[in-house]
């Protein structure tokens, strides 16, 4: 059909309200929409489809990630214009599900559906896993970390660089990723207190490089825990490499199943968005009793913010559904609240919400600088899903929709002399 990126702009534009903000390019080759904007490319009307029979996130995310749909130009300026379609609108526009409800818009979507091909809906990517029935179990868990974290180590190797630190990094000016991701993990030591002898609990210990540093930096003995075989076995070899093994054992196991305390301080660095809502409790409660008196817990997590109404909250259905099965954030004060009722003193609280955007544009141009490797040792749809969760939660941190704190909590004895100076910001 002649000019199909013109019967789909208009016919998106009049099912929205407003004009379309990226150019459009069909799979017959037609283009229309504003000239020098990124340009959405539709390889197939197999694109438009999934579109249209998941409307909204989830069916865009499906088309990228099945290759039916990318986008040419600047990746990041593509996703901000489209998140104000897709997510938020300030511009008296319709969301795709608001715009499919209307019965002033159903001529449109009977044009689109005649314009999309066969009506019948595509088979989800084979990335896609589905949600679990019974939340933050033991196996439910062990799943959900397995299908993000065992995707291959050679992969993150790739994404992450040397560092193989997968959180935020702490940034200098000028810094590289590796010196910002070294002064994130001193940055934590120092919060904590770390001094030769001591015990360090690491919980979702990643690929060790927490467990290295504190080992090596500050002579302290570390038991780094996590729920994926293949980070396990880097891990110890890293440990193995760097000669210290009598001081370092990695373990998998579940941090609800840690028996051997008490430790002097314990570590949680981007795990706790595993955790859940229903189990946060339980996981401070956990932390809070494998501490001795006057130990120190660092949690640094991923927050959103907070909404109206609590019980609408739902997680992203693109992130739930490809990157972090059952994964939830938390609004910051909500964390501090659960801390502080499993017996913690919250004594400090750190944003470093800008830092993790810089963090993630270091990993998307790692990524997009080796895209034919990446695609070989993950698979190209696989590829695509990091591609594209990395940049939109750049933008989501850069523009204060969702920000990362470090909170340093203790658990102050009955004396109440919590070991920290007058002034605690002596890290800095």
């Amino acid at each position: 059909m002649a000019d199909a990126a013109w019967r789909l702009t208009s016919l998106a534009e009049q099912l929205l309200g407003v004009p379309l903000p990226v150019r459009v390019r069909a799979w017959d080759g037609s283009e229309a929409g504003p000239p020098g904007a990124p340009t959405l490319v539709l390889r197939n009307r197999r694109a438009l489809r999934r579109v249209l029979f998941k409307p909204g996130e989830l069916g865009l995310a499906r088309a990228w990630v099945a290759g039916d749909l990318t986008i040419e130009g600047d990746l990041y300026e593509a996703l901000g214009l489209m998140s104000g379609l897709v997510w938020e609108r300030e511009d008296g526009g319709r969301t795709p599900l608001q715009a499919l409800r209307d019965p002033e818009a159903r001529a449109a979507v009977r044009q689109l559906l005649k314009l999309a091909g066969p009506p019948i809906p595509p088979a989800p990517p084979r990335e896609e896993v589905r949600r679990s029935r019974h939340l933050h179990t033991r196996h439910s868990d062990r799943r959900a970390i397995s299908h993000h974290y065992d995707v291959g180590n050679d992969f993150y190797a790739l994404v992450l660089g040397p560092s193989m630190v997968y959180s935020c990094a702490y940034w200098q000016v000028g810094g590289s990723l590796e010196s910002a991701q070294r002064d994130k993990l001193e940055l934590v030591c120092r919060k904590l207190g770390l001094t030769p002898g001591q015990r360090l609990l690491d919980v979702g210990c990643g690929w060790g490089s927490m467990a290295i540093h504190a080992a090596r930096e500050h002579g302290v003995h570390v038991v780094g825990v996590t729920l994926s075989q293949e980070q396990a076995a880097y891990a110890r070899k890293r440990v193995a490499d760097e000669g210290l093994t009598d001081r370092v054992e990695i373990r998998v196991q579940d941090y609800r199943d840690v028996t051997d305390g008490p430790y002097d301080a314990i570590s949680s660095i981007g795990m706790a968005e595993h955790v859940g809502a229903e189990r946060y409790l339980e996981y401070a409660h956990d932390l809070y009793a494998l501490l001795k008196p006057g130990g120190r817990l660092l949690n640094h997590q991923i927050a959103r913010r907070p909404q109206g109404d609590e019980e609408e909250y739902h997680v992203d259905r693109f992130i739930d559904s490809y990157v972090f099965p059952d994964g939830e954030l938390a609004p910051l004060g909500t964390t501090v609240t659960q801390l502080e009722r499993a017996g913690f003193e919250v004594r400090d609280v750190e944003s470093i919400r800008e830092h993790y955007a810089l963090t993630l544009r270091r990993w998307v141009a790692r990524l997009e600088a080796d895209w034919d490797r990446a695609a070989r040792l993950a698979g190209a749809g696989r590829a695509r899903v990091w591609q594209l969760y990395m940049a939109a939660c750049a933008l989501a941190f850069e523009r204060n929709r969702i920000g990362v704190n470090q909170v340093l909590a203790v658990r102050t004895p009955e004396s109440g002399d919590s070991g920290l100076a007058l002034r605690s910001r002596t890290w800095n």
